[in-house]
C-alpha cells in the first residue's frame, strides 16, 4: 500500500519565536531552484541568507534520469553544534511533469529532510506528518514503483523531437534560422545509449556600400554514444560522430573513438564531487569544402586525447578544474592543450567571490582553408581563422548585508523588477 507523506506547519509555532526554529541556508545549483516558492510553502523554519549563521546547510544538486526527468539530491549538513549531521534525500521527477508538479515534489522532499533535522536537533512542535492512501485516492500523491512492477513497451527508450524557426531583421539586415533536433536515449544501471541528430539552416543578408552580402549554409550532425558500466569506478564505451560543419571547412566529417574513463570517487557521488580521467583514441575522416593550408582535399587522421577533471561542491562554495590534451598521431606537433577552471568561494559572512577562466594553446587546425576568410566572414565569424591560442576570463564578487532572518514573501509588482526604468 503506497503512502504519501505531507508536512504541515503547526499553527502553534509563533512567527516571532525565531530562536525556536532552525536556521536554514539553501545552497542550490539546479533547475527549479525557486527559493521564493520554498519559503512560501515551508514557513516553520528560518530561511537565512548567510551560511555562517545556519543550523543546517542544504545543498541541492540534480542529474538527468534515463527517462528524461531529473533526480534531485538534497544534502542536509549540520553546522555549529550539529556539525557531523549529514543526511541525504532524493526526489525523481518525470519528464512529463509540469513545473508546478516538480516544485511540489522538491518542496515535500525538502520539508521531509528539514523535519528529520529538526527532530535530531531537538526542535519540537514545528510540523506534523500526515499520511494519505494513494491507492484509495488516485488524486493524491504518487509512489515510486520498481522496475518489475511495470510492463514497459518502450524497453526504457526515450525519444525527443525539437524544432524551431527564427526570423529577425531591420531595414538593412535580415537573418533567418531553422533548427531541428532528434534524439533517442536508453539508460540502465549497466548500459547508457545516446543517439542524436540535428540540422541547422541559416541565411544572413546585409546591405553594405559595395552591395548586399548574403551567406547561406546548412549544417547537420549525428552523434552516437554507447557506455558500459565496467565497475564502480570504471566505464568503457565508444563514440561515433558525423556531420557537416561549414565554419570549420568540413563538407563531411566522420570519426569513431573508443574511450575509457576512471572515476576516483564512486559515480554515485558525482553531483557533489568528481575526479575523473577520460581517455579516447580513434580515426577521423574529413572531406573539405576548400583545399586546406596543408594542400589536402580529404584525409583520415588518428588522434587521441586525455581529459582530467576535478569538481567539488561543499558548504564553502564550489570549484572545478579540467585539463585536456590532444594530438594527431601522424604529427605530434599538431596538438592542443586547454585548461579551464571555475570557483565560487564564500570568504566571510555576506562576501563571496567567483571567477572563471579558460585558456588553450592551439596547433591542430589542419582543416583551415588555404583561402583567407573575407572581411564579412571574419566580422560575422562565419569561418574559423588561424590562431595559436584562445582564452577567456570572468571575475566577480557578491556582497550582502542587512537582515538575515527575513522570511516574508511579497509577490506584488513582480513584473516591474528593480533598478529603475527598462529602456530599449
Amino acid at each position: 500500500m503506497g503512502v504519501a507523506l505531507t508536512l504541515m506547519a503547526l499553527a502553534a509555532a509563533p512567527a516571532a519565536a525565531q530562536q525556536t526554529r532552525p536556521n536554514v541556508f539553501l545552497d542550490c545549483n539546479s533547475p527549479n531552484c525557486n527559493r521564493q516558492y520554498f519559503r512560501t510553502e515551508i514557513t516553520w523554519v528560518n530561511w537565512v541568507n548567510d551560511a555562517r549563521v545556519a543550523d543546517v546547510h542544504v545543498i541541492m544538486t540534480s542529474q538527468r534520469t534515463g527517462a528524461g526527468g531529473r533526480e534531485y539530491i538534497l544534502n542536509f549538513i549540520g553546522v555549529g553544534r550539529m556539525e557531523g549531521y549529514d543526511e541525504t534525500e532524493r526526489y525523481q521527477s518525470l519528464p512529463t511533469d509540469t513545473d508546478r508538479e516538480v516544485l511540489d515534489g522538491i518542496t515535500q522532499t525538502l520539508a521531509l529532510g528539514l523535519a528529520r533535522f529538526a527532530n535530531a536537533a531537538g526542535y519540537r512542535d514545528l510540523a506534523i506528518v500526515r499520511g494519505a492512501d494513494v491507492e484509495a485516492a488516485p488524486s493524491g500523491g504518487r509512489r515510486l514503483v520498481s522496475a518489475d512492477e511495470v510492463n514497459d513497451p518502450w524497453n526504457l527508450w526515450v525519444f525527443r523531437i525539437n524544432g524551431n524557426a527564427n526570423l529577425d531583421g531591420e531595414s538593412s539586415r535580415k537573418n533567418t534560422r531553422l533548427n531541428g533536433f532528434l534524439s533517442a536515449n536508453r539508460v540502465s544501471p549497466t548500459w547508457k545509449v545516446a543517439l542524436s541528430s540535428n540540422v541547422n539552416y541559416s541565411q544572413v543578408e546585409f546591405d553594405l556600400e559595395e552591395g548586399t552580402f548574403t551567406d547561406t549554409r546548412t549544417d547537420w550532425g549525428f552523434n552516437a554514444l554507447v557506455v558500459y558500466s565496467l565497475a564502480e569506478h570504471w566505464s568503457v564505451g565508444a563514440q561515433a560522430q558525423s556531420g557537416r560543419m561549414t565554419r570549420f571547412n568540413q563538407a563531411f566529417r566522420f570519426e569513431f573513438t573508443p574511450a575509457i574513463e576512471y572515476s576516483v570517487f564512486p559515480y554515485a557521488e558525482a553531483t557533489r564531487r568528481a575526479f575523473t580521467f577520460f581517455y579516447r583514441i580513434g580515426p577521423a575522416y574529413r572531406n573539405y569544402l576548400e583545399r586546406t593550408i596543408y594542400g589536402e582535399d580529404a584525409e583520415t587522421r588518428f588522434e587521441e586525447s586525455l581529459e582530467i577533471e576535478f569538481s567539488q561542491r561543499q558548504t564553502w562554495g564550489e570549484a572545478s578544474v579540467s585539463i585536456t590534451g590532444s594530438h594527431f598521431l601522424h604529427d605530434f606537433d599538431r596538438n592542443r592543450l586547454s585548461m579551464r577552471g571555475e570557483v565560487d568561494f564564500r570568504i566571510m559572512r555576506g562576501l563571496s567571490v567567483n571567477a572563471e577562466a579558460n585558456v588553450a594553446w592551439v596547433d591542430d587546425q589542419i582543416y583551415l582553408s588555404a583561402d583567407e576568410a573575407t572581411d564579412e566572414e571574419t566580422r560575422l565569424r562565419l569561418q574559423q581563422r588561424a590562431t595559436s591560442f584562445d582564452y577567456g576570463v570572468r571575475v566577480g564578487f557578491s556582497v550582502q548585508f542587512g537582515s538575515i532572518f527575513n522570511n516574508v514573501v511579497n509577490n506584488r509588482f513582480n513584473g516591474a523588477g528593480f533598478g529603475g526604468f527598462r529602456r530599449r
